[in-house]
């Protein structure tokens, strides 16, 4: 029987209160389980809904689009990426697209700094060494790790992340570089002694770490490629808290196997769930599962990003977080 209130329909498990404040809110239908839904579950979903709900594994291309039923008008996203939804078609079909942006700058950059600990330091070897037994006691030349006061900080995408690890880094005394493509404000970039590249190239010969904080976009497609990535010291660590495709991984793998590259820290891999053995394999790269927005305070705050941008449709208006052309 209808109820007169939008259809929704969520792809993945979100936390349990997004949850229940969406089936006060919404006719929705949630996950049982928190696999991702198949191409011919999307389909169905969109068929179904006035509003789908997906995340990251949920790839919304321009085939899958098309599919689409005539009653679904909006996607509202939950994350701050929608790389992996072709927003122009969707537009062309007259589906709003929202995201959640600003939630887990913060979130990230904690694990950005994380990372570049656990790479400079040696954490996990450290690690590994105890649950293994290997502790004999103290010794001076063992784990030698790197210090990362006063090393050069290159930041790639100075934007709500990358400006949340300057903060970071820079109470870590470290200096700070940047590369983005529009140079900040004055005041802003004094704010973090900040020092500004408009040739990435450069940048990168010259840095100490190398934080990968932008989008994934046509653009920054294998943005750190073989060519790049050789540019960088061979004492230089590179860590991405972004996108996987912005790197060329197997020409990093091959660089760390080589040791021409001295460590990497990964959260993100260029195929989602895919991380190569050999990669796997290294000691100096520490990787882990897309999880440098988990916090349950981060999880939250997006559902409710969502939640309000599905309401303010419903009202009529445009929705807070609308993803535009301009965007793209």
């Amino acid at each position: 029987m209808p109820t007169g209130r939008l259809s929704v329909v969520v792809t993945r498990r979100l936390p349990e209160p997004v949850e229940t404040r969406m089936k006060e809110l919404f006719d929705v239908r949630l996950r049982d389980t928190d696999a991702p839904m198949s191409r011919d579950e999307l389909v169905e979903a969109m068929s179904q809904a006035d509003v789908l709900v997906p995340s990251l594994t949920d790839n919304l291309d321009a085939s899958l689009l098309a599919r689409a039923g005539e009653r679904l008008k909006l996607i509202a996203n939950f994350g701050a990426g929608f790389d992996h939804i072709d927003v122009a078609t969707a537009l062309q079909r007259g589906i709003l697209v929202t995201n959640t942006p600003g939630v887990s700058a913060d979130d990230t950059a904690d694990m950005t700094m994380a990372l570049m600990m656990a790479v400079t330091r040696r954490i996990p070897e450290g690690l590994q060494n105890i649950k293994e037994g290997g502790f004999a006691g103290f010794s001076p030349t063992a784990l030698l790790g790197t210090r990362v006061s006063g090393k050069r900080l290159g930041i790639l995408g100075m934007g709500r992340v990358g400006q949340a690890v300057a903060r970071r880094a820079k109470a870590f005394g470290m200096q700070i570089h940047y590369h983005n493509r529009r140079r900040l404000r004055d005041e802003t970039e004094a704010a973090f002694e900040a020092t500004y590249w408009e040739s990435l190239d450069q940048m990168v010969a010259r840095m100490d770490v190398i934080s990968v904080n932008c989008p994934h976009t046509p653009s920054t497609f294998h943005l750190m490629n073989a060519r790049r990535l050789k540019l960088m010291k061979a004492g230089a660590v590179i860590i991405n808290t972004s996108r996987g495709e912005v790197i060329d991984e197997p020409a990093l793998t091959r660089m760390l196997k080589a040791g021409q590259i001295a460590g990497a820290g990964l959260d993100v891999f260029e195929h989602e769930g895919e991380a190569n053995a050999d990669l796997r394999g290294l000691s100096n790269a520490v990787l882990l599962p897309h999880m440098a927005s988990a916090t349950l305070e981060g999880r939250l705050e997006m559902g409710e990003k969502v939640i309000i941008n599905i309401k303010t449709f419903d009202d009529g208006h445009r929705p807070p977080d609308q993803v535009v052309p301009s965007m793209l």
